[in-house]
């Protein structure tokens, strides 16, 4: 049976972990999130990027037990019960399509900005046109988001380094609501770090991925929390939370203030393309997902009904994209972006929770690798992490 080439340095695989998290959470969230912690947001990347980084480190020693294709379902069916697991991958099919929702409603916000547009409208066409590259190619699909990576990353760096004549123009500690006001931007933010579950994917073409793929996980995490932290720093320094808040287009008004209209254009396209290579992104994993889960018997089969012609999973495609639509007809960004959160944070409590049991029903399976800091059979990590997700459920629960 041939293997998959084992090619992938440590170097190459943190900056293919760097492009998979780096995406549009912070162009759409990062206005509304400023709204509740003020100039304190980029304290609330620095919590959301411990949770998940305890969380990556679960999913990168869950990984290294089960085969290279299973993902949460497997897991959590093993550790713990398959009616658990049936739910968990519902969760994560849930948060995919919500995740689509919440940025088309930032792509709609951006386009708006440009052009005038009602934003709901724009969100919904997007999502239509989406759906119908989604259904015709996946070729098309991969190459559209190869760009838009490379464009989004760009955007960041640019808004980071306009702000640096701006540095200590705002109280960094300002916290409108309180350090409460911190933790429900976290929960609301989080997803501008989603990505790092699926670094381990990479794990069967890395060299030496029992030492490896943890190294990768770890610096993927703290140089995109980096970026984002800076990110933020600047957006409050350039604008103040108060306006960056009031803003359909925050990072394009950042650019805006900085170096007048025509930068407004530039940043408003670049976070088109970032939030709509987001929204590509999740329509083509959560319509294969839900396949996959038909194929397995866990969703009726019609979802794992494949076109002929394109090849491409046409009834998972349609349903994702009606469900999107309907998400996105809540209209309210905070309360969409709200929603998928609460799927995530109940997903990676599970993922958490299914490495802790292992240690205990299968402490001597086979590891390529394994999360260290442990009191016995205990992982402290996971149970941080566990315990983590859950906290943030309340915050979650909180911002609606």
């Amino acid at each position: 049976m041939p293997q998959l080439k084992k090619e992938l340095s440590l170097f190459q695989l943190i900056l293919a972990g760097i492009g998979v998290i780096l995406g549009a959470g912070i162009y759409a969230l990062i206005g509304v999130a400023s709204g509740i912690a003020g100039n304190a947001i980029w304290l609330a990347f620095i919590i959301g990027a411990v949770i998940a980084l305890l969380t990556g480190l679960s999913y990168a020693e869950l990984s290294s037990i089960f085969k290279k294709d299973a993902g949460e379902y497997d897991y959590v069916e093993y550790s713990l019960n398959k009616k658990i697991a049936l739910f968990i991958g519902l969760m994560v099919v849930f948060a995919g399509i919500v995740t689509s929702a919440t940025v088309a409603l930032g792509f709609g916000g951006y386009f708006s900005a440009l052009l005038k547009t009602p934003i709901i409208l724009t969100a919904i066409i997007l999502t239509i046109l989406l759906s119908f590259l989604n259904y015709y190619s996946i070729k098309q699909s991969s190459w559209f988001n190869s760009i838009s990576t490379i464009v989004e990353t760009l955007g960041l760096l640019i808004i980071i380094v306009l702000g640096i004549k701006y540095i200590g123009n705002v109280n960094y500690l300002e916290m409108p609501n309180g350090f409460n006001g911190v933790l429900t931007a976290t929960a609301l933010i989080f997803f501008a770090f989603l990505g790092f579950d699926n670094i381990i994917k990479l794990a069967e073409e890395t060299k030496d991925p029992q030492k490896t793929m943890p190294k990768a996980i770890i610096w993927s995490i703290i140089i995109s929390s980096i970026i984002y932290i800076l990110v933020a720093i600047s957006a409050v320094s350039i604008l103040g939370w108060q306006a960056l808040s009031n803003s359909s287009a925050p990072l394009a008004d950042v650019a805006a203030k900085s170096f007048g209209s025509t930068a407004f254009i530039i940043m408003a396209i670049i976070a088109l393309f970032s939030t709509s290579n987001t929204v590509l992104v999740s329509l083509v994993t959560t319509s294969r997902m839900t396949y996959g889960m038909a194929e397995e018997k866990g969703l009726p089969k019609n979802f794992s009904l494949v076109d002929k012609k394109t090849k491409t999973p046409w009834f998972s495609v349609l349903i994702i994209m009606i469900i999107t639509i309907l998400f996105i007809l809540i209209g309210d960004i905070k309360i969409v972006a709200g929603i998928a959160n609460l799927s995530l944070f109940i997903t990676f409590a599970f993922v958490n929770l299914s490495l802790i049991v292992l240690r205990y029903k299968k402490p001597y399976i086979e590891r390529r690798f394994k999360v260290s800091f442990n009191i016995g059979k205990f992982n402290v990590p996971a149970s941080l992490g566990f315990l983590f997700n859950l906290f943030m459920l309340y915050y979650v629960i909180k911002g609606f």
